[in-house]
């Protein structure tokens, strides 16, 4: 059972990790409508969503060593708070005229027209991104209160969390924009609840690294400023610098990262091809696609719940994420042929391999990584799955536009590429050899 002391810790950060996601899920089910409206097309709506991803990719690994420095804390607090005004932006993107700047009609980017809400959405997808570090951060600071025999269940309960941000934040958008206000009140309800979140942060959420570094260091280059100079806990005298060559040269990291990097592209592809195939193929509109995506949150909340902590009781991580990943890719082939019936049979495959092999996965990194580099090492996943969901944000509408519901065959491949290499994290039992 879990100390008393450790559930207070571990309560507040999955509170954080739902209030952001139910902010995000408020809006995705009607996004790409929203581009549509605007003037873009499906290659609009997957650049504008990997903006986000782009800038993280700036931003999260500085973030993730800062944390290290400064403390978990401070960290989320300055990433919340970014996700606010950023929702800000979004709003006014909403109330503003639509102005036409310039109108394209390509043979390869298709036909759309650029307008101001388009930007601003550029805008305040790429302010989010700049600072959100939340995640790697959130996946630092939970690994900072979790005894490593409980980390597996720990990601899972984040996982959790997660999903059931996504369960309420579709259902939430759904009520709301049938009223006269249309999508304006669900945009508001993200405001509000990213209000929240800095709220939470700033009142429950306490320190989980028991030595943070705040002293300012005596040098100004490059390095100190980006935060790269980080000194032991235990004494003044030393100075570590912790570089990407250095974390690179932990036992095991690089080929995680690997897996993190086409788990992510698979995924992106799915996430930007999915909503255009539900309006053009399945002729779904914005209350279906929200039931559907709140039901998969449901059920993947229900496997990373009580099915993986029972489960982890009996199989390693790696053999769950060997598992996991096979199951996950018959998801994406059911999706191929483009039937309703199929589509839902699709949920229970996708619940069930990624709710038990993204726990997997997330707790094998964290234990490799050991408790100095956390933050360095979580920051540099984060990046590299910015550049995995850049590549497939921007490839998934390319892919859709050319091939159609062959985008899912694409994601397939790639998702059956981490499983034959899950193979070898079954072997990642020791903790990783520190630089």
């Amino acid at each position: 059972m879990l100390s008393d002391k450790f559930r207070m810790s571990l309560y507040p950060i999955l509170l954080v990790n739902f209030i952001g996601t139910l902010g995000f899920s408020l809006v995705l089910p009607f996004l790409v409508f929203l581009v549509e409206a605007f003037g873009g097309n499906a290659i609009i709506y997957g650049l504008i969503a990997a903006m986000y991803p782009a800038f993280q990719l700036i931003g999260a690994p500085l973030l993730g060593r800062w944390s290290d420095i400064y403390g978990r804390r401070k960290i989320l607090l300055i990433s919340q708070v970014g996700t606010f005004i950023s929702w800000m932006i979004f709003l006014v993107a909403l109330v503003i005229p639509v102005v036409a700047i310039s109108n394209v009609d390509s043979e390869y980017l298709g036909s759309f027209v650029i307008t101001v809400p388009l930007i601003l959405l550029f805008v305040a997808r790429s302010l989010d991104g700049i600072t959100g570090g939340n995640v790697s951060v959130a996946n630092a600071y939970l690994a900072d209160i979790t005894p490593e025999s409980k980390r597996n269940e720990s990601f899972g309960k984040m996982s959790v969390s997660t999903n059931l941000g996504f369960i309420a934040g579709p259902a939430i958008a759904g009520i709301l924009s049938i009223t006269v206000y249309a999508e304006i009140l669900p945009v508001l309800a993200a405001v509000i609840i990213s209000f929240v979140g800095i709220l939470l942060i700033a009142l429950l959420l306490p320190e989980s690294r028991k030595c943070v570094i705040n002293d300012i260091p005596q040098k100004k280059d490059f390095r100190n400023a980006m935060g790269l100079e980080i000194r032991e806990c235990t004494s003044g005298r030393q100075v570590n610098r912790i570089m990407f060559a250095d974390v690179m040269k932990l036992d095991h990291i690089p080929y995680m990262f690997l897996i993190y990097f086409l788990i992510f592209l698979g995924f992106n592809i799915y996430y930007t091809s999915f909503p255009v195939h539900a309006i053009e193929v399945l002729q779904w509109d914005m209350v279906n696609l929200g039931i559907y995506f709140s039901l998969l949150s449901l059920m993947m909340a229900t496997v990373e719940g009580p099915i993986l902590s029972r489960i982890s009781k009996k199989y390693s991580e790696g053999i769950l994420a060997v598992a996991g990943s096979f199951i996950l890719g018959i998801n994406f082939l059911l999706l191929y042929p483009g039937e309703i019936i199929l589509t839902y049979v699709a949920l229970i495959f996708f619940a069930a391999g990624n709710g038990l092999m993204w726990p997997s996965v997330l707790s094998i990194l964290s234990t490799l990584a050991g408790n100095r580099y956390q933050g360095a090492v979580q920051g540099t996943s984060t990046g590299i799955m910015s550049i995995a969901s850049i590549s497939g944000l921007i490839a998934g509408g390319l892919l859709y536009e050319l091939a159609g519901s062959a985008a899912f065959l694409i994601s397939a491949i790639i998702i059956y590429c981490v499983f034959v290499l899950s193979f070898r994290m079954i072997s990642f039992n020791e903790p990783c050899k520190k630089v």
